[in-house]
């Protein structure tokens, strides 16, 4: 089974048209990279990348794909886009995906989050044609109790902080569409299906953004400066970002064959017994770079991030035969090894290599 759906998934998507908001992101690079290995006809709707040593630079003019920097927010702007591409794919990836700056701006994280969910599926209902829709939240749409437990998909949605809520928002959003216009009773009349991907906390090469763990150890690194710890203990579901963009992948595709089947939400993250503390992960990434110190800078006063967030994904192991194929200390050293790279376009197409041989 694993054998056969390997083969088609990398055979699945060529020629294929797929539409991707938040394309210049950390994540959204990545995947129209693995998309343009794959032979797909990909489009890119998002802002254009804040960082000036961006990963999606790098990647520009080595991938072949129509590029649109517009945001989400803008319904009228959306609608033509789609509309003017007419996708078989939308990957819905765009977002305010930091926690920490959703203290800052919670009123535009909500907007671009749910608001903008909901611009997107307004969009692909207007579509005439077939459309499968893969829309990415996050492991901490869960209402997190902080307890030794592995949240399920059909768990109490919740969030303390703007960001998380902003997502468990998202998800009913979601929720709303597929039952009022894209309900799979009726999917021979509409041909939409949605799922929501809520993945776990996503290492990988290329990430710059602020106030994420492996940007501030990177730049610890390269400066040769102890690395400031916010929350050492707090225990997350690790995973390289090949584990979800391979599970979002795998799950538009079968989405697109059996919507009735597939349609609904799934967790993408860790095996039960691989979820890290903060510490463990600093710790590995210093070994992999061969020097390096961290400093415990907990702060009673900063704002709340979660202590401990663990997901269960039997779900997407039962239904999609989906599950991860490297442990988090792999992960780490598939990330650090990255960051040392001189042509890190060469090795971002090696590792997925690698990763579909796995």
């Amino acid at each position: 089974m694993e054998s056969v759906v390997k083969q088609s998934i990398e055979s699945y998507y060529k020629d294929k048209k797929v539409f991707v908001t938040g394309h210049t992101g950390f994540k959204g690079t990545w995947f129209i990279t693995w998309l343009h290995l794959m032979g797909a006809k990909i489009k890119g709707y998002s802002l254009p990348p804040e960082e000036s040593n961006s990963f999606f630079k790098t990647i520009s003019g080595k991938v072949e794909f129509e590029n649109v920097y517009a945001d989400i927010r803008d319904k009228e702007k959306l609608q033509t886009e789609l509309e003017s591409f007419q996708p078989d794919f939308v990957f819905h990836l765009a977002a305010q995906a930091l926690v920490r700056r959703s203290y800052q701006i919670p009123s535009e994280t909500f907007e671009v989050n749910a608001i903008g969910t909901a611009n997107v599926l307004e969009a692909v209902n207007k579509l005439p044609g077939k459309c499968t829709v893969v829309v990415i939240t996050t492991d901490k749409v869960y209402e997190n109790k902080e307890i030794n437990y592995h949240y399920k998909e059909d768990d109490v949605l919740g969030g303390y902080d703007p960001y998380s809520a902003s997502k468990a928002a998202t998800e009913i959003v979601i929720s709303s569409f597929r039952n009022s216009f894209f309900n799979i009773k009726n999917y021979n009349v509409h041909q939409k299906a949605i799922i929501s991907a809520r993945a776990g906390n996503v290492i990988g090469g290329g990430d710059r953004s602020a106030d994420r763990i492996i940007p501030d150890i990177i730049r610890a690194l390269e400066n040769n400066k102890p690395i400031d710890v916010r929350n050492p203990s707090a225990v997350r579901p690790w995973q390289h970002v090949l584990e979800p963009l391979g599970g979002y992948l795998l799950a538009g595709m079968l989405l697109d064959i059996d919507a009735v089947k597939f349609s609904g939400a799934y967790n993408f993250g860790p095996l039960p017994d691989d979820h890290l503390p903060v510490k463990d992960l600093v710790q590995t990434a210093i070994d992999c770079w061969g020097s390096g110190t961290w400093a415990d800078k907990s702060d009673a006063s900063q704002p709340h991030e979660a202590g401990l967030l663990q997901l269960d994904i039997s779900k997407a192991e039962q239904k999609l035969h989906w599950r991860p194929k490297l442990n988090s200390n792999t992960a780490i050293a598939w990330t650090i090894n990255w960051y040392k790279q001189q042509d890190v376009f060469k090795f971002t197409l090696q590792q997925i290599k690698n990763y579909q041989k796995q």
